[in-house]
């Protein structure tokens, strides 16, 4: 994320202990340390919490996409069952027919 190498961290520690001073400077160092554990934390879970809610949507998706294959399963099954009670009666007349052009 950040590029800063062992000189820029010696260069901000000298800065820091001229302008805090000696005495503050370890009191000041375990604030910021402080400070920047909360912030990673919060990152983490505001990260989380976004991975979280795009497996929700993506799940959402998913099931919408089930119930629209759903849709087609039915509308197959209608016109199978449309189908067979269509063939249903003609068959029955070919057979019907059948022992009459026997005899």
């Amino acid at each position: 994320m950040f590029d800063i190498g062992f000189s820029e961290l010696c260069l901000i520690g000298l800065v820091s202990l001229l302008v805090i001073g000696p005495e503050r400077l370890p009191k000041v160092a375990r604030l910021a340390g402080f400070w920047l554990g909360k912030t990673r934390t919060m990152v983490a879970a505001v990260k989380e919490e976004i991975k979280l809610e795009l497996q929700a949507e993506e799940m959402r998706q998913i099931f919408k996409e089930q119930s629209g294959l759903e849709d087609v399963q039915q509308m197959l099954d209608e016109t199978s069952d449309t189908l067979k009670s269509t063939l249903a009666p003609q068959s029955d007349n070919s057979e019907q027919n059948e022992p009459k052009n026997r005899s």
